[in-house]
């Protein structure tokens, strides 16, 4: 498969796919496709496995889209500002906050997983399930606001602003530490960072769908009796 990721923050993914390819999606990615190209929602895995994708934050059902008579291309978007992510999972599996999913070729495994330690589920700002994505081929995942992509090293630790760890190679170890309440009442970051421990890839957001959201509350128009 090929493709491309184009726009700068509302971004797409342009696949263009081989008879014989598949692309799948979460249900309402798809903006464009071609006319040879067709799609059909599908409980891939069965019941059980659409039972988790939803609970992992993704669609119960998947889109495949497949080409007929020659290549066909698809355009996929998130549905908020921000930044698409190419993943190799061939080269290792990923875990990724929830919602963070966009598409994939039909290799890759999409998957519910946990946090292992009670402290990153209640404080750690992703919540007890996550999103794994394994298998071989190409994933892309979407979030909020830009995308920093740091390389730890074995034994390296990165605290990062609660929520704002989108992704992680499945490798990478991920806790809470304490902020210290000073910090807590003054810094406005909280008592509480997520700390990710090398070795392996981490993906940060600049901004949290959640903080976007407040942010547009001042500007929103009164209701009006």
């Amino acid at each position: 498969m090929k493709y491309t990721i184009t726009g700068s923050n509302l971004q797409f993914v342009n696949a263009e796919i081989e008879p014989g390819e598949t692309l799948q999606s979460q249900a309402g990615a798809m903006v464009t496709m071609s006319g040879n190209v067709t799609m059909a929602s599908k409980m891939e895995g069965g019941f059980l496995s659409g039972l988790k994708r939803s609970l992992s934050g993704s669609s119960f059902m998947l889109v495949n889209y497949t080409a007929a008579n020659g290549p066909g291309t698809v355009s996929l978007a998130g549905n908020a500002p921000g930044k698409i992510l190419d993943i190799d999972v061939g080269k290792g599996a990923w875990l990724c906050q929830k919602t963070a999913y966009l598409c994939s070729e039909k290799s890759v495994n999409l998957d519910m997983a946990f946090q292992k330690k009670l402290g990153s589920i209640f404080f750690g700002g992703e919540g007890l399930i996550l999103q794994k994505l394994s298998g071989s081929g190409m994933a892309f995942i979407h979030a909020c606001g830009d995308f920093n992509v740091v390389d730890l090293g074995p034994g390296q630790v990165l605290k990062v602003s609660t929520s704002n760890a989108v992704a992680w190679q499945e490798g990478v170890q991920y806790d809470i530490a304490s902020t210290g309440i000073k910090n807590a009442l003054f810094s406005g970051e909280g008592l509480f960072v997520t700390t990710l421990t090398g070795p392996g890839k981490v993906v940060i957001q600049s901004m949290t769908l959640a903080d976007l959201a407040l942010a547009l509350v001042p500007f929103l128009p009164e209701k009006q009796n």
